[in-house]
């Protein structure tokens, strides 16, 4: 059985820049660890993905079509199949005024976001702060080491994929998928429970969880979330 586009995948990975060998990116927590990249709070396990529908960079998404669970292979990526060259134009000078006005207190090698453009500011002069909106990869040739870990065939597991690509840190065997009838109903871990963002952005993030089911898995008409709390007993003071 070989990867085609469309099928679901877990991919373990290690990213490294060409140029130096420094170490980007990688599932692999010892090796985050050893590179120095090592995230708190952060889940590593294999990526859940979609091969070919553009949830990669384009180097790595046409690389897995025809790999067989369980292959490792190693690529090398040009810019243009990778995040990109670098575009002049998306270096920006902001008065400083202006990102006080928004409550940012620029300092250098901060990153922020300004009009849903995420960047990072380069330096402060003159009352003026240069921000390069570019991807901090672009430009870069990139080497990737590659493992397809399993191709996900169960539907039920396909959406618990989907979830983890919203909720990279949800607790997947906490989290019960049902499928009947056309709906999928999924009673959410303490991640869905106690996310601290606004309504808005939480049920925005669940229309787009349940838009990935419909687009993906055949047969589905309805999702619904649920969250479930149990009563527990206090314990005894005596």
């Amino acid at each position: 059985m070989t990867v085609k586009k469309g099928d679901f995948v877990e991919l373990e990975f290690v990213g490294k820049i060409k140029e130096t060998g420094e170490i980007f990116d990688t599932t692999d927590p010892k090796i985050a660890k050893d590179a120095g990249i090592l995230k708190k709070n952060t889940v590593y396990r294999p990526l859940v993905v979609v091969v070919g529908k553009g949830q990669l960079i384009p180097g790595v998404d046409e690389a897995l079509i025809g790999m067989k669970e369980n292959e490792e292979k190693s690529i090398e990526v040009p810019p243009e199949k990778g995040f990109g060259k670098r575009d002049p134009k998306l270096v920006k000078l902001i008065p400083i005024t202006e990102l006080r006005k928004r409550g940012i207190k620029p300092k250098v090698g901060m990153r922020v976001t300004i009009d849903n453009a995420v960047g990072r500011i380069v330096n402060i002069t003159g009352g003026r702060v240069r921000i390069d909106f570019n991807h901090p990869l672009a430009g870069k040739h990139l080497k990737l080491d590659l493992k397809v870990k399993k191709i996900i065939k169960d539907d039920k597991e396909k959406i618990k994929g989907i979830i983890s690509m919203y909720y990279p840190n949800a607790k997947l065997e906490d989290i019960n998928v049902e499928i009947k009838d056309g709906t999928v109903s999924i009673e959410v871990d303490d991640t869905f429970k106690f996310d601290n963002r606004p309504h808005s952005n939480i049920t925005l993030t669940q229309a787009r969880i349940a838009k990935e089911i419909w687009d993906n898995i055949e047969g589905v008409k309805r999702v619904e979330f649920i969250s479930a709390f149990e009563k527990t007993k206090a314990k005894s003071t005596t």
